[in-house]
């Protein structure tokens, strides 16, 4: 096949800039592109539906969220290249942007509104949409302010590995030649290697110390365990995060798995006296830790980030000060966002739409109470953007369910100071935190697109206004596929669906409405340990990640981060080395890819209930034999990359 002409972003994409340098995007500036086309908002639509169903099953049947961004962007580049169209970057930009709103809406409203059913309160199929679309549409008038600063301005600064791993496949895609070669030949590794693993258990998804009998005495008895995730797709996310972000993430789950929870196990007798597991220990009371970590890491992060909100307010008055257009002010294509005055309008109608909702939609009593819960929303929704948004650009993970279960504490408390509790009170209190998850969710996975966009060149203002069209779309689809499926399979009882975040809210709320506590002490240690961490200059939010996060995910991130290190630091000329680290992050992209496709494939073997895992060989070799298919997997991607040599 003929190469297409040779496309790639600029090497100035993922590092930081030199003083007076500047980042041009791969579409001009001053050029006109067609982004938003029939073509492209229709495909767009389809991917939302589809990939909001797949995904609100999987996660609800399995708890496990996948990211749709990087399937939407392979199916989009195969599409356009099947029907032979020209120039359809920019198309399928807008077509990963509408539909990549399917995860993030997604997570926004399975990790709540199942408490619903959970609870046996009573809440209707148009309260649930009310609740995902008002939280994503906030969440999107949240974030636009918020673009340059995480887009442009932080340029280099942080990894976006999922926005990377998808830049890559759409530029590859469509430039062709050595480069889509490399992305693809990755992806089918990576793709093959995490399908063989999580859908026939040729070997184990997580390898641990218990694997000998040694580890396991020591994991019985002084609660000490070492996790590994073997999977592809999760070393390539730590090859593109780096090393030093790796390394602060790990710190905090080696803190968690290698001190705390032995010493929790040591110190408290229930716990010995339960035979609680490692894992056990980490649920009960370690991860609390990690959540309070998570809140405080959020607040200090917003007293940092005062300034930029202080400049995005001042935007806001100078935009509704401004006279008439003047063309000499008229910013470049790329830098076009929704006027400050139209999201300022935005903010408010959907403020006052969300008090409407919560008044007059049966979720509260009384105007001074749907008054108590509008501030709720608004205040954590505003100030918690930046955290996600913080959270995605570093490791690609939103802790999402850290903030929401804060959220829900904090209005289940407020909620009883103002007579609401019982039944009502967790209706309410689950309404409230929907409209918060999706609104968190939203706006971490919307940063994604937009620096997307920044990367390729295109124009923000379309991007940021056909996301409400997608949030809308999925959000109608997520809370229809729910009902379906409570109806079907319920979330309660023998065959329930797992719901497992939203068992985790459920079993959170209930005590509280019913007179009891949180782990208040627990929040309190993850807080003070977030200050302690700041004051020594370690970022806070990684470090509480790491601590919130399972060490089974974390630990290939280090290794992922330490394979980027070395394949980047080999050769003495540092155009070598930037050209190996360029084409490992080619190959790290593939298996993000390849593993995010495949994920999508065994949600849609499980659907059709087919089972081709391997359950007796898994259990007796499964730990053994993935020691060897891992390595091979590192050697490879070791190898592929110090080919390079220009």
């Amino acid at each position: 096949m003929e190469d297409k002409k040779p496309m790639q972003l600029p090497e100035n994409a993922h590092r930081e800039l030199k003083e007076g340098e500047s980042y041009r995007p791969l579409l001009d500036p001053n050029r006109k592109y067609a982004e938003v086309t029939p073509y492209s908002v229709a495909v767009g639509i389809v991917m939302v539906i589809i990939f909001s169903a797949a995904a609100a099953y999987l996660g609800l049947k399995v708890g496990q969220v996948f990211e749709a961004a990087i399937p939407i962007a392979i199916i989009a580049v195969g599409m356009t290249s099947a029907l032979k169209k020209n120039d359809s970057l920019a198309q399928n930009v807008i077509i990963q942007s509408i539909g990549g709103c399917s995860g993030a809406v997604v997570a926004g409203a399975i990790f709540t509104l199942p408490a619903i059913y959970i609870l046996g309160v009573e809440v209707n199929y148009w309260q649930m949409v009310l609740s995902s679309l008002l939280g994503g549409v906030l969440g999107i008038l949240f974030l636009i302010p918020f673009r340059k600063y995480f887009v442009k301005e932080m340029h280099g600064k942080y990894p976006f590995p999922e926005a990377t791993a998808t830049t890559q496949v759409l530029v590859s895609g469509e430039s062709g030649g050595s480069s889509a070669k490399t992305l693809i030949g990755a992806g089918l590794i990576g793709g093959l290697y995490d399908f063989v693993v999580a859908s026939m258990g040729l070997w184990s998804e997580t390898l641990t110390s218990r694997v000998v009998a040694w580890g396991a005495a020591i994991a019985d008895k002084a609660k000490l365990v070492v996790k590994l995730n073997t999977g592809a797709a999760v070393l390539g996310l730590g090859f593109i995060i780096g090393l030093k972000y790796a390394l602060i993430i790990c710190c905090g789950s080696f803190l968690v798995w290698f001190f705390i929870i032995p010493l929790i196990g040591y110190v408290l007798p229930e716990a010995q006296a339960a035979g609680l597991t490692p894992e056990a220990i980490f649920s009960t009371y370690a991860r609390p830790i990690g959540i309070g970590g998570i809140a405080m890491a959020g607040i200090i992060g917003i007293v940092k980030s005062f300034g930029v909100i202080k400049s995005a307010a001042s935007l806001a008055v100078k935009e509704f000060r401004r006279k008439g257009g003047d063309e000499s002010e008229k910013p470049l294509r790329t830098e076009e966002d929704i006027p400050m005055k139209r999201i300022v309008f935005g903010v408010v109608i959907a403020l006052l739409c969300i008090f409407a909702f919560f008044a007059f939609g049966g979720v509260v009593h009384n105007v001074w109470q749907a008054l108590v819960g509008l501030v709720i929303v608004a205040v954590i929704s505003f100030l918690f953007t930046t955290v996600a948004a913080n959270a995605i650009a570093i490791v690609g993970s939103n802790p999402v369910s850290g903030m929401t279960l804060m959220t829900l504490i904090i209005a289940s408390v407020i909620l009883i100071a103002v007579g609401l509790k019982g039944n009502a009170g967790m209706a309410a209190a689950l309404i409230i935190g929907g409209v918060v998850c999706t609104a968190l969710a939203v706006a971490g996975s919307f940063i994604t697109d937009l620096k997307i966009g920044y990367w390729i060149g295109s124009t923000p203002r379309k991007q940021e206004g056909w996301k409400f069209l997608g949030v809308a779309v999925s959000a109608i689809t997520v809370c229809g596929v729910m009902m379906v499926l409570n109806k079907t399979y319920g979330f309660t009882g023998d065959q329930a669906l797992v719901a497992p975040q939203a068992n985790a809210m459920a079993a959170l709320i209930q005590p509280l409405m019913s007179g009891g506590g949180a782990p208040w002490l627990l929040y309190g240690i993850g807080a003070m340990l977030a200050l302690v961490l700041n004051w020594l200059g370690i970022p806070a939010l990684a470090f509480s990640l790491g601590m919130f996060i399972p060490l089974d995910l974390n630990l290939p991130l280090l290794i992922g981060g330490a394979v980027s290190w070395f394949v980047s630091s080999r050769s003495k000329d540092e155009k070598i080395n930037a050209a190996r680290q360029e084409k490992g992050t080619l190959i790290a992209s593939g298996f993000i890819a390849g593993g995010a496709l495949m994920g999508v494939v065994s949600a849609i073997l499980k659907f059709a209930n087919v089972d081709i895992f391997l359950y007796g060989w898994n259990a007796r070799f499964g730990e053994a034999v993935a020691i060897i298919p891992y390595l091979l997997l590192i050697g490879y991607t070791v190898y592929a990359s110090m080919k390079t040599e220009k």
